[in-house]
């Protein structure tokens, strides 16, 4: 029979490392934790910087290029084209000739029927990540699912039109969630929930989206165990304001001991 105690729920034992191999093991991790973060952030922000050029490059005469006066090409040249072209736009978009030029423009894509649709669509979502004046997508809550008792990080969006808040069977008000999916958090499940039933959260969007796209690994905030149990906390005490019952699989979590000898 084996005597040792099993390790909290949540929690990893380690093996100490042993002899030389053991040291070297840990010395090959250490570096990697330092080194692995710092690549990928240069190989993508390498990347970025390259797809910009050759999407800018084309559009930019030869005489203004800066690889025909130098032996070599330079690298972020398309992405500062790129971002004094679109600072102009925006500039000559804020007086009222730009602003009749837009107006112009989105009546003509109005008028095509495909598209009408898409163009609106993605107006909206840039308007909504990158206007900095609404808060939709940037508050974080729980929501109760997949099933009772199991709690899933939600960004929390805008209500229904009336279109659509007129057809849900429901007297109660309705508000539209993302529910990202680890380790990809672009994707996920889009529904609308209760307002009720949204536990907000004290965690930033780019917390949220960390904690998804590993899997739980990295907890935001010092005390990872803490946070957690604020966490389960926060949603249980939610529920029981609300006059629900508590699940089966809450009151097990409740009276299940911290560490199972």
């Amino acid at each position: 029979m084996n005597d040792t105690p099993n390790p909290p729920l949540g929690e990893t034992v380690q093996d100490p490392p042993r002899g030389f191999m053991g040291r070297v093991r840990n010395y090959f991790l250490t570096g990697l934790i330092v080194a692995g973060p710092v690549a990928i952030t240069f190989y993508l922000t390498w990347w970025f910087v390259n797809w910009v050029d050759g999407f800018v490059r084309p559009f930019v005469p030869m005489d203004y290029r800066p690889e025909t006066y130098l032996p070599f090409a330079v690298p972020g040249s398309g992405l500062v084209v790129a971002f004094l072209a679109l600072t102009l736009l925006g500039f000559l978009t804020a007086n009222l000739i730009g602003r009749s030029l837009v107006d112009l423009g989105e009546r003509l894509l109005g008028r095509m029927p495909v598209v009408r649709a898409i163009y609106r669509g993605l107006k909206q979502v840039f308007e909504t990540l990158f206007s900095g004046n609404g808060n939709s997508l940037r508050k974080v809550g729980l929501v109760e699912f997949p099933s009772p008792g199991m709690w899933s990080i939600v960004l929390i969006s805008l209500p229904p039109n009336p279109e659509v808040a007129t057809k849900i069977p429901s007297q109660d008000e309705h508000i539209s969630v993302f529910l990202p999916c680890a380790p990809n958090p672009t994707t996920g499940f889009f529904f609308y929930v209760p307002r009720s039933k949204v536990i907000p959260v004290d965690l930033s969007a780019e917390e949220a989206a960390t904690l998804i796209m590993s899997a739980g690994v990295v907890q935001p905030g010092s005390d990872p165990q803490k946070k957690i149990a604020a966490l389960a906390a926060t949603a249980l005490a939610a529920k029981k304001a609300a006059g629900e019952p508590e699940s089966a699989f809450s009151r097990r979590r409740a009276k299940a001991p911290d560490k199972v000898d």
